[in-house]
Formats: structure tokens, C-alpha cells, sequence
């Protein structure tokens, strides 16, 4: 979780969203970071990253939401280990010198279960804004461990060349597209 406490903006109320102030917690066991990116023009390579933290904050006034998150990039996981291992070299990725991608949103809008979150994406040294269009799925009190469970679908897409990681051009696609499965659990004894 990012202790960042600049505001961010929020267009909707809080109390949209029936979610206690406070720190929640990513259920990593039910969360993922995937993507898709075209190969040849003619098809999709799927991958997801295995290594993640993401930080939801939700405070008493819109302006307080926060989201906040890094991928370690050496986590790359496509199915294929000889494709994984070129991906994280320096011709692409280059992890040694980007070990991390990190998010911090700007804005968090919408109503019901259709939002929108824009933020700021960094990769390296390269920072460029982006909009994820955020499906909330709602909230749950666990039988299990009694905290309220609230989940989230993110769509987005990048570009590569716009972080300067435009190797294979031509082989693999500019655009990156991601999809972000996202379960958090509310603040330790306070209800949602």
C-alpha cells in the first residue's frame, strides 16, 4: 500500500461504494495481472505476472480514495520459459535495469458497478497516464474469517513504444492490452 497521501479526485461519492474507510487488503490468492499482446498481427500471447502488491484506500471523503500498486516484471509468466527468459532481457524488458512496473491512480469516477480509474504508469525512468474501465463486483461478508471481500475487474491497455520498449516491432504488437482480477478484504474490525 502506498503511504502517499497526496488527495486524488474522485467525481462520485464514497458512499457509492459500500466500502469502509480504511486500508484494505489484496487477497492475493484471488487476484491476478494478465495481459495480451499481439504476435505476427495474426494472434494473441497470453501472460500474467506471478508477483504483485496492490494497495486499495478508502477515506471519509472521495478525495482520499487511493490505488496503488507494483509488479515485479521478472515475474512474466507466458508458458513458455525460453519465451519469458528473452522477454525479461535486456532487448525487451530489461529487468536489471526495470525490475518494476508501479501504478498510483489520479482519479477514481463512476456508479454502481461501472467505474473509471486513471492514473500514472511507470516502467524504468518512463511515466505515462492511463485509464482502467473498473467493473466493481461487489462486496461480501466472508463465512470464513467474518471481513467484508470486495471485488474488481480492470480493463486498460498501453502502448510499448510509449516506454520505449519498442523491440519486435512488427513480430509483437504495440498495443499491450491488461485485465486485472482484483479481491481486497475490509479493515480489520470495522463492518463494510
Amino acid at each position: 500500500m502506498s503511504n502517499d497521501n497526496s488527495p486524488t479526485t474522485t467525481a462520485t461519492s464514497v458512499a457509492a461504494l459500500p466500502l469502509s474507510p480504511g486500508d484494505w487488503e489484496l487477497d492475493p490468492l484471488h487476484s491476478a495481472v494478465n495481459f495480451t499482446i499481439r504476435h505476427l498481427g495474426i494472434a494473441k500471447v497470453r501472460g500474467r505476472f506471478t508477483e504483485f502488491s496492490t494497495g486499495l484506500y478508502v477515506g471519509e471523503t472521495p478525495a482520499d480514495v487511493r490505488v496503488s500498486a507494483e509488479i515485479a516484471l521478472a515475474s512474466i509468466d507466458t508458458g513458455n520459459s525460453d519465451r519469458d527468459a528473452h522477454t525479461r532481457s535486456a532487448e525487451l524488458l530489461d529487468v536489471a535495469k526495470r525490475p518494476t512496473m508501479t501504478f498510483r491512480s489520479t482519479r477514481v469516477s463512476g456508479a454502481g458497478e461501472d467505474w473509471t480509474m486513471a492514473g500514472d504508469l511507470t516502467i524504468g525512468d518512463v511515466t505515462r497516464p492511463v485509464t482502467f474501465a473498473v467493473e466493481f463486483g461487489g462486496v461480501v461478508d466472508h463465512p470464513l474469517d467474518q471481513r467484508k471481500h470486495a471485488g474488481f475487474e480492470a480493463t486498460g491497455e498501453i502502448r510499448r513504444s510509449d516506454f520505449g520498449l519498442d523491440f519486435g516491432a512488427g513480430l509483437l504488437g504495440d498495443v499491450v492490452r491488461i485485465h486485472l482480477d482484483m479481491q481486497f478484504v475490509g479493515p480489520q474490525g470495522q463492518g463494510g
